[in-house]
């Protein structure tokens, strides 16, 4: 297996390929991921002042014509909104800069009340995107995801084999892995090492994402998981949700839904039925919808990280 990495949005990149000594191939790949990864950053990052959401957030109000890639991860966005019934919600824009989770923000301590996703109008004969004058987008849930999703359908085609990609937690499997299957890490917190509590499972394609209240804390100790119903974090009841499906979109949004959701999000991920592994507040781990024992593999999914 050829592996690389390099850092990206406030973690680290892990790009694989199935061949052990194709470094042509792997370099392909890489270059492949980089531009996705510049590409979404262009379109879609709430952390520069030029992208093309930021211009959308500064001219709310008025219809903002845009380019295919953000009108496409907001449509996915407004999707995943419809689907969780506004639990994963890309207006909280306005949310977490109040509670300093955004560039240059400090933390008020205040609510910062959602407007809801319904709010947002997408005109696709004109491609333009319409906010709320006072609303702010922010597609942190579900943009990450969808770029790990291209990422990998692109680095497998440049390589010309089984690809991994993992962006900073995201993992997306396309193409036939090395030997049947991935060895996959899963912890609180995708930057960990190989030592740190957590499984290794084996899956072979789709995606896994990991959402969790352990990273990306305050120095007050709050987390950065906004619930859209309160405007505030997240009652912590979940810790950590990792879940996999046919796309690490896919997967995203269950994984953040579930925390959100606070009490409760264990039912709600009962009933949506993806395998699931969660660790609750307590360090209670629960696995649902067929999750793996230790030491039992999946049929199909992706990961937090290539062990």
């Amino acid at each position: 297996m050829g592996r690389t990495e390099f850092a990206v949005w406030g973690g680290h990149a892990v790009v694989c390929v199935a061949g052990d000594e194709d470094r042509e191939a792997l370099a392909r790949a890489e270059a492949a991921v980089r531009r996705t990864i510049a590409e979404f950053d262009d379109a879609c990052s709430s952390w520069r002042d030029d992208s093309e959401l930021a211009a959308v957030n500064a001219d709310a109000g008025l219809a903002v014509e845009v380019g295919s890639l953000l009108f496409e991860a907001l449509r996915v966005a407004l999707h995943a909104a419809e689907i969780t019934e506004g639990a994963v919600d890309p207006t909280v824009g306005r949310a977490v800069i109040a509670h300093g989770f955004s560039p240059g923000s400090a933390a008020r301590r205040e609510l910062a009340l959602v407007d809801g996703y319904r709010a947002v109008v997408l005109d696709e004969d004109d491609r333009t995107i319409q906010v709320p004058r006072g609303v702010t987008l922010d597609l942190g849930a579900t943009a990450k995801a969808l770029a790990a999703d291209r990422a990998a359908s692109a680095a497998a085609t440049a390589a010309g084999g089984g690809v991994l990609v993992s962006l900073s937690g995201d993992l997306a499997i396309s193409g036939a892995p090395p030997g049947g299957d991935w060895p996959i890490r899963v912890t609180d917190d995708h930057q960990a090492d190989q030592t740190a509590a957590g499984q290794t499972i084996r899956l072979s394609g789709g995606g896994l994402a990991t959402s969790s209240t352990a990273v990306r804390r305050r120095a007050d100790g709050a987390h950065h998981l906004i619930d859209p119903a309160t405007g505030a974090p997240a009652v912590e009841v979940i810790r950590t949700a990792t879940v996999t499906a046919s796309t690490c979109l896919e997967a995203n949004i269950a994984s953040t839904a579930a925390i959100v959701r606070g009490r409760q999000g264990v039912q709600w991920l009962e009933s949506v039925g993806l395998p699931a592994r969660l660790v609750l507040a307590d360090g209670h781990v629960l696995h649902l919808g067929g999750w793996p024992a230790d030491g039992d593999d999946l049929p199909s999914a992706g990961g937090t990280e290539a062990a």
